[in-house]
């Protein structure tokens, strides 16, 4: 179970500069890093294979990933606004975390981290 999560800033930026890219559809990306203890570590992105962005959705095939250790989890953005998880989203739910970033995409008050419940986890953003 992880209960705190930190992010690389340049990750975040990378993100939030993504989302804003392709708003008004939504965009998908890995999570990867490293877990210690209850503490999760995101250091870097990457475009899931096979990845579909629309104006209601983004995807990718599971299938098509390889076997990586260090995948967390999957974020993507809701153009909505809407910074929680939709029941979609939970039942799609992959990994230890899932990141849902929310117009205008401008700095960490638009990131949202949960838990495979639904669960908002704290988060803290590193310049490290």
């Amino acid at each position: 179970m992880v209960d705190s999560v930190v992010m690389d800033r340049k990750c975040m930026e990378l993100l939030l500069a993504m989302a804003r890219e392709v708003h008004p559809n939504e965009v998908i990306v890995l999570l990867h890093g490293k877990v210690e203890k209850n503490m999760a570590r995101v250091d870097e992105l990457s475009l899931p294979p096979q990845t579909v962005f629309g104006e209601d959705f983004a995807s990718f095939n599971p299938y098509a990933l390889p076997i990586d250790y260090s995948i967390l989890g999957v974020a993507h953005s809701h153009p909505s606004g809407v910074g929680e998880p939709s029941t979609e989203d939970l039942n799609n739910f992959m990994g230890r975390i899932m990141v849902i970033v929310t117009p205008p995409y401008e700095d960490e008050r638009d990131v949202h981290v949960f838990d495979g419940s639904g669960k908002r986890v704290r988060r803290v953003v590193s310049d490290q």
